[in-house]
C-alpha cells in the first residue's frame, strides 16, 4: 500500500471524511421503517466493539483524514459507556455528532456539553401522540417532544429527522414546516428507504417532488427561500421567510446525492459499510482483535464503492426485493 495513496478516496474520485458509528444495535422505540415487527437478531456482547475498538478504529479513520464522526446506533444513548466511548472520542480532532431518538437524553447534557458534542439530531416521525405511539411502538411522544425543547434551551444546534410515509405523516409535512416558525431547528424530510424487514414499497414513498407540491400549495413563491446546501450534504435545504428554523429533504431514493457522498458507516460489531445501500460489508473488529491492520481492509471497501446506491443505479433495480433484502435491517447499521 502506497503511503501516497488516500486510502479514504474511492475509484470515483471521492474522499471519505465522515464516520458514522453505530454503538448499540438495541433500541428503546420499535421504529417500523427501522426495526422488523419480530425484531432482529441481535449480536452476542463478545462481537461488539468496546470502547477501546471503538476509540482505535476511529483513531485510524482520523489519520486518513475523517474530519467528522456521528454515533448512532439503535439509541446510542443506552449504551452504559457511552459517557467513556465521548470522553475518548472527543480527544480526537474531529467534530463529533449524535443521532437520538431522545427519550433519555435529558440525562446526558452536561456529558455532552462537556465533550463538545453540539450537534444533535433527534428522530421524530410525527408531532401528533397517537401517530408517534403507532410508528414507534411505544407511547413516549411527551418525552421526546419535551427534551427537544430542552436541548434548544441548552444551545444544541438541533436537527428532527423525520421519515415520511405516504398516508402516514405525509399531511404533517406543513406542521412540521410550521414547528420551525418560533424555532431555531432544521427540520429534514427523509423519503422512506428499503431495508430488510420494513416492508418498503413506492408506493409508500413521499418523493421530494411530493413534499414540493405540499410547500407549494401552502405558502407563496415569495416565501419559500431555498438556502446554500453545504458541501457533501445529503439535504436540499429551505426556510420560510420570516421563520427562525428551517426545513430540508433528504431525497435517496427518487434525487440521490450520491456525487458527492463523503460517508462511510461502521456498525456496532465492526463491519464496514461503504455506502447505506450496500449488502456487502468488510470485517474490521476481527482484524483488529489479531492485531493485524485495518487499513488494507479499509481501502478495499472504499476502492469497492458503487457510483450509487450501492450498485442499484435505477428506481427498476430498487424495486428488485433480492436486490435490497440482503441488506440489514436499519437498526443494526446504524441510523
Amino acid at each position: 500500500m502506497s503511503e501516497n495513496k488516500n486510502i479514504l478516496q474511492d475509484s470515483h474520485g471521492r474522499d471519505h471524511a465522515y464516520l458514522r458509528i453505530s454503538l448499540i444495535e438495541r433500541c428503546n422505540l420499535r421504529c417500523s421503517y427501522c426495526m422488523p415487527e419480530e425484531g432482529v437478531q441481535l449480536s452476542p456482547k463478545s462481537h461488539l466493539m468496546t470502547y477501546e475498538e471503538i476509540y482505535e478504529i476511529a483513531k485510524t479513520f482520523v489519520k486518513h483524514g475523517v474530519t467528522k464522526i456521528r454515533l448512532t446506533g439503535g439509541e446510542p444513548l443506552i449504551r452504559k459507556d457511552i459517557p467513556v466511548i465521548l470522553e475518548k472520542l472527543a480527544t480526537l480532532p474531529v467534530e463529533l455528532s449524535i443521532t437520538s431518538n431522545a427519550i433519555i437524553i435529558d440525562s446526558f447534557i452536561d456529558v455532552l456539553k462537556a465533550n463538545k458534542v453540539n450537534k444533535i439530531n433527534v428522530s421524530l416521525d410525527s408531532l401528533d401522540r397517537e401517530k408517534f405511539k403507532h410508528i414507534t411502538r411505544r407511547d413516549q411522544f411527551e418525552k421526546v417532544y419535551s427534551n427537544i425543547f430542552l436541548l434548544i434551551k441548552e444551545g444544541f444546534n438541533v436537527k428532527v429527522n423525520a421519515v415520511l410515509i405516504k398516508g402516514f405523516n405525509d399531511n404533517e409535512i406543513i406542521d412540521f414546516i410550521n414547528f420551525t416558525k418560533d424555532l431555531p431547528i432544521s427540520v429534514r424530510f427523509i423519503e422512506f428507504m428499503p431495508f430488510d424487514g420494513n416492508k418498503w414499497d413506492m408506493s409508500k414513498m413521499v418523493s421530494y417532488k411530493d413534499v414540493m407540491t405540499y410547500v407549494n400549495a401552502s405558502f407563496s413563491e415569495d416565501q419559500i427561500e431555498r438556502l446554500q446546501d453545504a458541501p457533501n450534504d445529503t439535504s436540499k435545504n429551505y426556510k420560510i421567510s420570516g421563520y427562525q428554523g428551517s426545513f430540508a429533504i433528504i431525497s435517496s431514493v427518487t434525487n440521490p446525492f450520491c456525487d458527492s457522498c463523503n460517508r462511510l458507516r461502521l456498525t456496532a460489531n465492526g463491519q464496514l459499510k461503504n455506502c447505506l445501500f450496500s449488502a456487502t460489508e468488510s470485517d474490521l473488529l476481527t482484524t483488529l482483535r489479531q492485531g493485524n491492520s485495518i487499513e488494507p481492509i479499509i481501502q478495499k471497501a472504499v476502492q469497492a464503492k458503487f457510483k450509487i446506491r450501492g450498485g442499484m443505479d435505477t428506481l427498476e433495480k430498487l424495486q428488485e426485493p433480492k436486490l435490497h433484502n440482503n441488506n440489514r435491517s436499519m437498526i443494526t447499521i446504524g441510523g
